[in-house]
């Protein structure tokens, strides 16, 4: 099969390599559409030591059973599917007890980095372990459905914070995932949310889809954020950068009694403030992928509550993959998301 690997740092090759074997409980995947992902981006270059070559990168897309193994009887050769990128045991406590997100055995499809090897969606075919396909609805295009697993991820942070709709709610950076929870917190009934970005044609977009208001981050930011909760600080603010200006900016705009829900994760120290947080008892949650929201995300995607079409930026062939991987990585104004197409 043709696949699209990471050989070393920065550098694409589209090369021929086996096509993976299927296990007994496992399912042969064609793959339709697949996500560049902010964190492919951001790992290509080394900087957060999850993608070590060589490594097929990919784990947001969506496919056709080709082949099932013998034990994975629920799947046939056609049917339309979607699936977790959280490889997950089914068998540990935490497995147990329904979240698979903290698997004691959990692996990411498309990373690798020094507890494993996971070779991603990248590629014409992927192995996935049965346990983790979810079928997608007739009408629902693959392009749309790849977005099932960023979506995920905002419908877990939203879960995490336990957002009621009188709740005001600052969402800081508007990529993907925060256009994700602005499109979640509006659909969950929120009647003011403001979106904090650097990129004005992010924000407009932001807008459009469920924002109320908008602010440029900056160093007015926090002001603008208290003149917009009138002096109180936000009742919920979900960061969704992972840097330390904003992960600093994210507890300082809080309300005394407020959560701070962190779901970006570019960078892997940051300083805290430590005593804004105990001073003002903030709740702080960490929010890591997700865990059973993917049923939920599919329903929303297909039935137009969430919408994918404004987020795709492009819709290109594999082989292009490397030239849109340098322009995400370049930060080229108006990119969100760009699928390619295996």
């Amino acid at each position: 099969m043709l696949a699209l690997t990471l050989k070393e740092y920065n550098r694409f090759v589209l090369e021929d390599v086996p096509t993976p074997s299927v296990a007994a409980d496992s399912v042969l995947v064609a793959v339709k559409a697949c996500g560049i992902c902010g964190s492919d981006v951001h790992g290509m270059d080394g900087s957060t030591g999850r993608r070590k070559p060589p490594i097929i990168m990919g784990h947001e897309a969506a496919g056709v059973v080709v082949e099932a193994g013998p034990k994975a009887v629920a799947w046939e050769p056609g049917a339309r599917v979607t699936f977790d990128s959280t490889i997950y045991c089914g068998e540990c406590e935490f497995c147990r007890q329904g979240q698979i997100n903290l698997c004691n055995q959990r692996r990411v499809l498309g990373v690798s980095c020094d507890e494993y090897r996971q070779n991603g969606a990248l590629a014409q075919f992927v192995t996935v372990p049965q346990r983790v396909l979810y079928r997608l609805p007739n009408a629902l295009p693959f392009e749309h459905a790849a977005l099932a697993e960023p979506l995920s991820i905002a419908f877990h942070a939203l879960r995490r914070a336990a957002v009621k709709a009188s709740d005001s709610v600052v969402v800081i950076g508007a990529g993907l995932i925060g256009l994700l929870l602005v499109q979640s917190l509006r659909r969950a009934g929120c009647k003011r949310i403001l979106a904090v970005d650097l990129a004005q044609e992010k924000l407009a977009l932001a807008r459009t889809l469920g924002a109320t208001a908008s602010i440029t981050s900056g160093p007015n930011a926090l002001r603008e954020i208290m003149e917009w909760t009138d002096g109180h600080g936000a009742d919920a603010v979900f960061e969704a950068v992972g840097v330390p200006a904003t992960v600093d900016l994210a507890v300082r705009s809080a309300r005394k009694g407020g959560s701070v829900t962190l779901v970006g994760n570019v960078a892997p120290k940051v300083e805290f403030p430590l005593q804004v947080c105990v001073t003002r008892e903030l709740s702080i949650y960490g929010s890591c992928a997700s865990a059973g929201e993917y049923p939920a995300c599919i329903e929303a995607l297909a039935n137009g509550e969430i919408e994918a079409a404004p987020l795709l930026s492009a819709i290109a062939p594999l082989a292009e993959g490397p030239q849109w991987f340098d322009r995400l990585y370049r930060k080229e104004p108006g990119l969100v998301k760009v699928i390619l197409q295996p």
